[in-house]
């Protein structure tokens, strides 16, 4: 997975995110302060690297957005 090109020119064409590679999804529940508190985060990866991946704590149901 590459970063498009953020060239400030508008002129400049940004090339199109290569999008043959698909993402794995994993929904994950914390517990901080010692149970205190609890939230839910989504982790987005390429199932075949460590390093292409990205975490939120940003998630809400389709419920919620109603």
């Amino acid at each position: 997975m590459t970063s498009p090109d953020t060239s400030s020119d508008p002129e400049t064409p940004v090339p199109a995110p290569d999008t043959s590679q698909e993402l794995t999804a994993h929904g994950y529940r914390i517990t901080v302060d010692d149970g205190r508190d609890t939230f839910y985060a989504i982790r987005l990866s390429e199932p075949d690297s460590d390093t292409a991946w990205i975490m939120s704590d940003t998630v809400r149901s389709p419920k919620e957005m109603r």
